[in-house]
């Protein structure tokens, strides 16, 4: 009965280590993958979602100055006439 359970101890064992590699292999092609996307889409010159993000956001301030300039200068434009 003692080898039996030898038998079966080392066959949990085996799948344990077995499944041990294969969530290695899993995490490493995951991380190659990333990688290889990474660079691709670094080399067509895409932008990040944050670069956009910051980006909309610094337009939308400069629209809005532009807006309150114009509204200054006609203001300005007013007293002179």
């Amino acid at each position: 009965m003692q080898s039996k359970n030898k038998v079966f101890d080392d066959l949990s064992q085996l799948m344990t280590n077995a499944m041990g590699v294969a969530q290695g292999a899993k995490d490493e092609a995951n991380n190659a993958m990333k990688s290889m996307m990474d660079r691709w889409l670094a080399d067509r010159d895409f932008v990040t979602r944050e670069e956009f993000d910051a980006v909309r956001a610094m337009a939308q301030k400069a629209r809005e100055e532009n807006e309150a300039l114009a509204a200054r200068v006609a203001a300005l434009e007013e007293k002179q006439a």
